[in-house]
């Protein structure tokens, strides 16, 4: 692994101009302490595995046949050049703040793991000569063989990659796409990673981009432990899964390896626990117009998965959706056929994210699964339903239509004088013909 320099996360949506010379100086204060952090924390985890003599490895036969080509330590090595630029052409401060705070996250989580379950590279790397041998000598001056899974160079890259994939149009994207796949393939052309450090780096790359977006709220910002003994029931049967899944990790890579692919539904499912703990529907990163991070796409999919399948078994038998009243309708989670027989869809489910090919107009309110939602939420949901109205039928959803979807329906059709009160309101949408699950929440104003 070759020292990064630090970058941003840029932040358009508040980067009103700031002066460039303060945007160089707070990255330049963020180097002063990460430089020396990294040197610190990464040779200590080096020397604490060279004391050792019960470090193994995780190799598979077929990774005999990988070809070492001395070459591409020059795309290896060209992550610290990336590194800087992310710097110096970053758009503010919160960007610069965000993006250490990606990097710092990498750097403490690989380098905990590589304290507490340090593995080695076994391939002995040839001879090489000159600018290749010049780099590779003076990668071997302070990089050992134990610092491999999670592979922090490929944890970095996915940060960097990130950082540049939308900046950077046409033919420029896609040299950036091209050169970054060369960088992720070095760590195994120059014998520097083996194969199973690569997904696990890639996905503490994508969990420092969810835990520091490049906008929106923080996961955890303004976190507190939720005084719901439902929520709180709920987050710890999640914890427990994730504690299973990790432990079911853990014990199967002793026969394979690939049983570790078990980390990512513990990282998405501790992620989910988090949110009934007290972080609510912002874990999810869902957009107003359903769309989620490209992090969150990606490490809670084995969520999404099971609420697909789950809403699935419990919908199969159940038309997808039924009429309520004036326009208005109330169902599952829509596929993208379904979706286009509306001219809106309300969609309340923060753990799903918007089908890919939907044309209809789409409002998203994120709510979490079996939670009473906020008076905001529900109030927004109630005039996002009113307002969507005069662009066609409206599609009230949520992951079943049975819970979130209804209680939305239910306080427009009180919100609208449509039923005098939600517990009449509700028993109207189960007359529909429709399961309903109640939340215990307040009438509306």
């Amino acid at each position: 692994m070759v020292l990064p320099v630090l970058g941003p996360a840029a932040a358009p949506d508040l980067s009103a101009h700031e002066p460039y010379a303060g945007i160089v100086l707070r990255a330049a204060l963020w180097l002063a302490f990460l430089a020396p952090f990294f040197y610190a924390t990464y040779g200590f985890a080096n020397w604490l595995a060279s004391q050792r003599d019960d470090v193994g490895s995780i190799v598979f036969a077929w990774e005999r046949g990988i070809p070492f080509i001395a070459w591409t330590i020059v795309p290896y090595w060209s992550i610290n050049l990336f590194y800087g630029l992310s710097l110096l052409l970053n758009d503010t401060k919160r960007g610069v703040d965000r993006l250490a705070g990606r990097y710092l996250t990498a750097q403490l989580v690989a380098v905990g793991c590589f304290i507490l379950f340090p593995l080695t590279a076994t391939f002995v790397r040839p001879q090489t000569s000159a600018l290749p041998g010049f780099m590779f000598a003076v990668l071997g001056g302070f990089d050992k063989p134990f610092n491999q899974a999670p592979s922090l160079h490929i944890a970095l890259l996915v940060i960097i990659w990130d950082q540049w994939r939308n900046r950077l149009k046409g033919m420029a994207g896609v040299v950036w796409h091209a050169w970054c796949l060369l960088i992720g393939a070095s760590v195994l052309t120059t014998w520097q990673h083996h194969v199973i450090d690569i997904p696990t780096g890639a996905l503490l790359g994508f969990f420092a981009l969810w835990l520091f977006p490049r906008n929106g709220e923080l996961p955890f910002a303004g976190f507190r432990l939720t005084a719901d003994a439902s929520a709180r029931r709920l987050a710890l049967f999640y914890a427990l899964v994730a504690a299973l899944a990790l432990a079911g990790a853990v014990a199967g890579a002793f026969v394979s390896a690939l049983w570790l692919i078990l980390l990512w539904p513990t990282l998405a499912l501790a992620i989910v626990a988090f949110a009934y703990a007290g972080a609510g529907a912002k874990v999810f990163q869902k957009t107003a117009d359903g769309s989620v991070s490209l992090a969150s796409r990606v490490l809670l999919l084995p969520h999404r998965l099971g609420a697909r399948i789950n809403a699935w078994i419990w919908t199969r038998k159940l038309p997808p959706h039924v009429a309520i009243a004036g326009g208005v309708f109330l169902g599952r989670f829509p596929t993208v056929a379904e979706a286009g027989a509306f001219g809106t869809v309300i969609d309340l489910a923060g753990e799903l994210e918007r089908p890919r090919g939907v044309t209809c107009r789409w409002t998203a309110v994120a709510m979490v699964d079996l939670l009473p939602p906020s008076p905001t939420a529900q109030a927004q949901a109630v005039a996002a339903i009113e307002g969507a109205r005069s662009h066609g039928t409206v599609l009230v959803c949520c992951a079943l239509g049975f819970q979130r979807s209804a209680g939305a329906v239910a306080a427009w059709l009180v919100a609208t004088g449509r039923s005098p009160t939600l517990a009449q309101a509700h028993a109207r949408l189960a007359a529909s013909g429709r399961p309903v699950l109640r939340i215990a929440m307040d009438e509306p104003a």
